[in-house]
C-alpha cells in the first residue's frame, strides 16, 4: 500500500492523505463496449485505455496521478478475461505510481469507469481558460493515428500497410501514451491546456470558448503520419476530427517559446507549433495561406 493511502480496498470507502500545499485533482471517464472501443478489443488493452484516458486528464492539468477507483460492469463472470484485464491495468498503474484503492462490480453490458485522483501544487494547475491573443498553439506527438487505427480495426481503411505499421496504428488506438511528463514540464509556462480526446477541432474549441479568444491553425504544420496523406485529398479531416489520440494541445506566450523548447529537451515527446491564439471568436483553418471552412468539420460528439 502506498504511504499516502491510509485505508485502501476492503472497507466502505478509502482514506487518503493529501499533503499540505497540494490541490486534489479528480477526473472520471467511462468506456462502453462498441462505443469507445471495438467489441473484439482484448481485455488488457481495454484496461490500459480505461486508465490511460484518465491519466491523460491528469497530464492536461499538470497533475501527478496518485489513486484510482474502478467501476466494472460485465455481462458475466469470466476469470480469464478478468486476469487479462487486471494485468493491463496493473502494468500501466505501476508504471505511473497509481494505487487502486477501491471500486465496484456489477452485471450488465461491458462498461468500465475509472475515477482518478492526483495532486498539483496549489495555484499551478493548468486550465482551459487562460489562453491570450498572441500565444502560440502547440500539440504533442502525432494526430490522427488513433483515428486510422480505428479504421483498421473496423476494416474501414482502404489502404494497404505493412504489418508493422498496421500494428503501430492499432497500438496508438488501444494503448495511448499519457503525456504526464509533458504536463509537469508545462507548469508555470503554458497558459492553457487540454488533452485531445474528441479531435483537435473540438478540443481546441473548448480552450477558445473558455478563454473567450479566437485562433488560427495552419494544416501544413500538423504532425501527421505519412499514411494519412494517402487516405484522401482531404487528409486533414482525420487529425482534425478523430478522437482517441490523447495528445496535449496547449498555448504558450510567444516570448516564452525558447524556454519551452529548453524544457522539452528533457522529454521524450515531440511538440509542434501549429498556430496562434487571436482576439475575437472562432477558429480559422488555413492550408498554405488559403482558408478552409470549418462549418462541416466537427470533432466527436457523444450525443450528436
Amino acid at each position: 500500500m502506498c504511504a499516502d493511502v491510509e485505508l485502501g480496498i476492503g472497507d466502505d470507502a478509502a482514506l487518503v492523505n493529501v499533503p499540505p500545499g497540494q490541490s486534489l485533482v479528480m477526473s472520471l471517464d467511462t468506456l462502453v463496449a462498441g462505443v469507445h472501443f471495438p467489441k473484439n478489443t482484448s481485455a488488457a488493452d481495454i484496461a490500459w485505455k480505461a486508465l490511460a484516458v484518465n491519466l491523460s486528464d491528469m497530464a492536461a492539468m499538470a497533475a501527478t496521478p496518485r489513486w484510482l477507483l474502478l467501476g466494472l460492469t460485465l455481462p458475466q463472470a469470466d476469470e480469464a478475461w478478468l486476469a487479462e484485464f487486471s494485468s493491463g491495468l496493473t502494468q500501466l498503474a505501476q508504471a505511473h505510481g497509481v494505487a487502486l484503492i477501491g471500486g465496484d462490480t456489477t452485471r450488465g453490458p461491458l462498461t468500465i469507469s475509472v475515477q482518478i485522483s492526483g495532486l498539483v501544487p496549489q495555484g499551478q494547475a493548468l486550465r482551459r481558460s487562460s489562453a491570450r491573443p498572441g500565444d502560440l498553439i502547440y500539440v504533442s506527438g502525432q494526430l490522427g493515428d488513433a483515428g486510422l487505427g480505428l479504421m483498421l480495426a473496423l476494416d474501414e481503411a482502404e489502404i494497404d500497410l505493412p504489418e508493422q505499421r498496421r500494428q503501430y496504428f492499432l497500438q496508438r488506438l488501444n494503448r495511448p501514451a499519457p503525456r504526464l511528463d509533458l504536463g509537469l514540464a508545462l507548469r508555470g509556462l503554458a497558459t492553457a491546456a487540454i488533452d485531445i480526446s474528441d479531435g483537435l477541432l473540438a478540443d481546441l474549441g473548448h480552450i477558445l470558448e473558455a478563454s473567450t479568444v479566437a485562433a488560427r491553425i495552419d494544416l501544413e504544420q500538423l504532425p501527421v503520419a505519412a499514411e494519412l496523406h494517402a487516405l484522401s485529398d482531404e487528409w486533414w479531416r482525420l487529425p482534425l476530427t478523430a478522437g482517441d489520440d490523447y495528445e496535449l494541445c496547449f498555448s504558450v506566450p510567444a516570448e516564452k517559446q525558447a524556454e519551452l523548447e529548453q524544457r522539452l529537451q528533457g522529454i521524450d515527446c515531440p511538440c509542434y507549433c501549429i498556430g496562434r491564439i487571436e482576439a475575437g471568436e472562432g477558429l480559422r483553418i488555413m492550408h498554405h495561406g488559403v482558408e478552409i471552412s470549418a462549418e462541416k468539420i466537427k470533432g466527436y460528439m457523444h450525443f450528436d
